[in-house]
């Protein structure tokens, strides 16, 4: 598998560390309202990661941070007239509500900021001790100035980015571009104890002392948005290479920005909207299709049109799953001729949809392959009596590739009805065979108010959903 480097920015071979191991990082929310669609996206995007180099026979470490203290929080929370703890507990609650609506599997740890600030406090003392931090006033900074590689991931040198940085009041610091590891607490904040007085970790250090707990002190992979890059990812590899003496981590993936009818998503703008908001109107699902629709790095723009277009997919997929049942309950057991021929094409366009994952996970070439299976399973699959090893087939690989990509999860929400749907058939047909048209026109509207509809087909009734 090859992947875009962003801290090479060239496409690499993926190796890991471990043959068959994998440790990746990928930054969590801070916990201080409902997640936005522009959270949707890393989440999207680094779980079907996740679930594809497991498909291929890797083992993976996942770590996705809370970060649980943040001035953010403490704002709110100053609002609400509650702790910062009770602010980020219920937002870390919410956040499972909409994660597990977009089908994210949990990770193998999601620690709190909270819960490592030995970590952070060990960290922050080793950098000062190797003189790439310094302590004023009771906030400790780190000295970018005494890293040499700092810029390496923005690509831009230390020149660069001074020029548009300050020290701003209240600061202590010594030059611009430092930036804070430890923060003097304020009168009313919230605070622990630490060599340097009353105080709470700074933003980025978070990151660098769970990484190193988790995962250790190099990693395979580090992930996140692009707007995480300059100044969080690149203040993480100066800590943390600083403080451990190793490379922090040798791959970094970054995915695109998401822009709301074609303009950058802000609260300012009125174009700004939450996971769960949209949600309530179209549904989880349509969320997680609209995010790995198109290659990761690339932009996506969120549109009324666009979501549509993705639930009137997302029901393609569906009919064709519940074509397949049809079809294995008319199955028959002798294979028919021309089942080699329509394996190869299945195995066909399995392997297209490989070779477009293995290409920086092309989850949009992907869908494209998945969307050919489709069809294939159409036009010789659902079409007429065919066997029942043709059909399991189809249906173990059309599975198969779906779940790498997260979707139809839906379908064991749904199983539950079947039997009732069933039943309903059942009665249907005998009204039919009874010639009672009143009874037999009276369940196919009660099922299509349901949102089943009927189609009477030679091998029976098939049904949707609509």
């Amino acid at each position: 598998m090859k992947i875009f480097n962003t801290l090479t920015r060239e496409k690499e071979e993926l190796k890991p560390i471990t043959p068959g191991e994998f440790k990746i990082y990928a930054c969590g929310p801070t916990v201080y309202n409902y997640i936005h669609i522009g959270n949707a996206r890393p989440l999207c995007v680094f779980d079907v990661l996740r679930r594809y180099l497991e498909y291929r026979g890797n083992k993976v470490n996942f770590v996705q941070n809370f970060t649980d203290i943040d001035d953010k929080i403490i704002r709110r929370a100053n609002e609400e007239g509650v702790t910062f703890k009770e602010i980020s507990e219920k937002y870390i609650e919410e956040f499972w509500v909409d994660a597990k609506g977009m089908n994210i599997r949990e990770a193998t740890n999601h620690p709190k900021a909270t819960e490592n600030i030995n970590e952070i406090i060990d960290i922050v003392s080793t950098l000062v001790e190797k003189g790439y931090a310094y302590e004023a006033e009771g906030d400790v900074y780190f000295s970018t100035g005494k890293f040499a590689e700092y810029g390496k991931l923005s690509h831009q040198p230390l020149e660069e980015l001074e020029a548009g940085a300050r020290i701003n009041v209240g600061e202590t610091k010594k030059e611009p571009m430092d930036f804070a590891l430890w923060k003097k607490a304020k009168p009313g904040e919230p605070y622990w104890e630490s060599p340097w007085g009353h105080g709470r970790p700074g933003w980025h250090i978070e990151c660098s002392a769970m990484v190193r707990r988790y995962l250790g002190n190099t990693i395979d992979i580090h992930c996140g948005g692009q707007d995480l890059i300059f100044p969080h990812h690149e203040n993480e590899i100066a800590q943390s290479e600083c403080c451990n003496g190793t490379p922090f981590a040798n791959y970094w993936m970054h995915n695109g920005f998401i822009t709301v009818d074609k303009v950058k998503m802000s609260k300012s703008l009125g174009n700004f909207f939450t996971v769960r908001d949209v949600a309530k109107e179209y549904g989880y699902e349509p969320i997680r299709y609209l995010m790995i629709s198109c290659q990761y790095r690339s932009p996506i723009n969120y549109s009324l049109d666009a979501i549509a277009q993705c639930k009137a997919s997302l029901e393609r997929l569906y009919t064709c799953r519940d074509n397949l049942d049809f079809a294995l309950r008319n199955a028959v057991d002798e294979a028919g001729e021309e089942d080699l021929q329509v394996i190869e094409t299945i195995d066909a366009k399995r392997e297209k949809f490989i070779e477009a994952m293995e290409d920086d996970l092309n989850t949009g070439e992907a869908l494209g392959a998945v969307f050919e299976l489709v069809k294939e399973i159409n036009l010789s699959v659902n079409d007429g009596v065919k066997s029942k090893n043709l059909v399991e087939y189809a249906t173990e690989v059309f599975d198969e590739l779906t779940g790498v990509l997260g979707l139809l999860y839906n379908r064991s929400k749904a199983a539950s009805l079947d039997d009732e749907i069933e039943a309903l058939i059942a009665a249907r047909n005998e009204a039919r065979k009874n010639r009672n048209w009143a009874e037999a026109d009276r369940i196919r509207d009660e099922l299509k108010a349901q949102g089943i509809v009927l189609e009477d087909t030679p091998q029976g009734v098939k049904w949707h959903r609509a």
